[in-house]
């Protein structure tokens, strides 16, 4: 018996096709994470609205006065538009969030705009990269979304909106997004992941000012973390047993099996 339990939700690193022939039964946990990565989005927001990173390192840096002047162009995000791209779980849990907890207006676009929550108003994408002054992409990497922003898509954003990427990097097209962040096309962004897993130690993005990285961890908390755990164990046990997993990512491996 040869199965595969996903400790995530993304099947990116799993060959889902040989994985099929050869009658491996593969599962994963959607949603799992979803809280604790839209609570790094909310964070995100105020942290790139209160110029929080380039506050910190002044006060270390420069003086008490001078790291207190940066605090004059911050904003409230109460009243501001946020635009989330890919509303499953954690978009489900961002705009509830945004919505209810801080009276940010939502708008939301998927595939299917029919079934969005009742926080996010159903719009298109260039509609809502035009009206947003938070852009959040959570949306899986397919052949449709492979470079879904990219110089275009930037050019329609506003000058003073951010951009926070907690999907897949490869949606974004980072070579576009380093020119929108150094031309000040777009006022910052805080990315989880980027277009290669690991960021080189001279990457260009380490050289700007007005982004925040951090080595994806958006979804990595000891309650998110915990939760996972036990539940690819109880994956793995149903699958060692013969039986399919509550999570079935590719159900088609049952026919190989026989």
């Amino acid at each position: 018996m040869r199965a595969v339990a996903i400790h995530g939700t993304g099947t990116d690193l799993v060959p889902l096709t040989e994985a099929t022939a050869r009658g491996v039964m593969v599962s994963n946990i959607p949603g799992g994470n979803a809280q604790s990565v839209a609570e790094y989005c909310a964070m995100a927001m105020l942290v790139l609205a209160r110029n929080v990173l380039s506050i910190t390192n002044a006060l270390r840096s420069d003086t008490w006065d001078g790291a207190r002047a940066l605090g004059a162009g911050t904003h409230e995000i109460a009243g501001m538009t946020l635009g989330i791209v890919g509303v499953g779980e954690i978009g489900k849990r961002l705009a509830k969030i945004a919505h209810r907890g801080f009276g940010m207006r939502v708008f939301g676009n998927q595939r299917r705009l029919d079934r969005l929550p009742p926080e996010a108003n159903p719009t298109p994408l260039d509609e809502l990269v035009v009206a947003s002054d938070f852009v959040v992409v959570t949306c899986p990497l397919t052949k449709e979304t492979h470079h879904l922003f990219n110089r275009e898509r930037f050019a329609r954003m506003k000058s003073s909106a951010w951009l926070i990427n907690v999907g897949r990097g490869a949606v974004v097209q980072e070579e576009a997004l380093i020119e929108a962040l150094r031309t000040r096309r777009i006022a910052g962004a805080m990315l989880d992941v980027y277009e290669h897993y690991r960021l080189a130690p001279n990457h260009p993005l380490f050289a700007l000012d007005n982004v925040a990285l951090t080595p994806h961890l958006a979804g990595m908390t000891v309650e998110s973390r915990s939760r996972m755990s036990e539940a690819a164990a109880q994956e793995m046990l149903r699958m060692l047993a013969g039986e399919p997993p509550r999570n079935f990512v590719n159900p088609e491996s049952r026919k190989a099996r026989v």
